[in-house]
């Protein structure tokens, strides 16, 4: 029997249900994250790279070389917490610093080829970790979650362009 789709609620039990399906997410995606990472260094103790250097090849594979201060712009961090990750990743000869071509006062970091190397190994091993995962699921959770990723991706886009997403109480001021 198909499930029938849920009412829409209106007014302030519209605002609790979306501030209850934003927590719901909000502790799934947590709790996925949380449990790759640990199960990430359980399976493959060799990796020990930080998250937030993670981050940051991710974003150098997406777009190098990039200005110290982009990268923090675009992670939301401060430009010294970036440029000590990015000190620590020179040392570990993941990262390179150069003077930027366009404008020789500044200073841009790309990636090396170890660094996409340690990027795509760190890949590898969560794929290899979800699909095991995935395998293991029931073949209807299965394609619910695999029919979800367009929609996460969007999720994640829109995220990405907003900045910080506007509450129902900020959205009038």
């Amino acid at each position: 029997m198909p499930q029938q789709p849920r009412p829409v609620p209106s007014g302030p039990a519209a605002r609790a249900a979306g501030v209850a399906d934003a927590h719901q997410l909000t502790e799934a995606v947590t709790r996925l994250r949380r449990a790759l990472r640990s199960s990430i260094r359980t399976d493959y103790p060799w990796e020990t790279l930080p998250m937030a250097q993670v981050e940051l090849l991710q974003v150098l594979a997406e777009a190098s070389p990039a200005r110290v201060t982009d990268l923090a712009a675009r992670q939301r961090l401060a430009t010294s917490t970036v440029s000590g990750l990015i000190g620590q990743m020179i040392e570990a000869g993941l990262v390179t610093r150069d003077v930027d071509a366009a404008n020789r006062r500044r200073s841009v970091v790309a990636l090396t080829p170890a660094g996409r190397e340690q990027l795509t190994a760190w890949s590898r091993a969560h794929e290899h970790r979800l699909d095991a995962a995935l395998a293991a699921l029931a073949a209807p959770d299965r394609d619910i979650v695999l029919a979800a990723v367009p929609a996460l991706f969007r999720l994640a886009e829109h995220l990405d362009t907003t900045g910080t997403a506007d509450t129902p109480d900020d959205a009038g001021a």
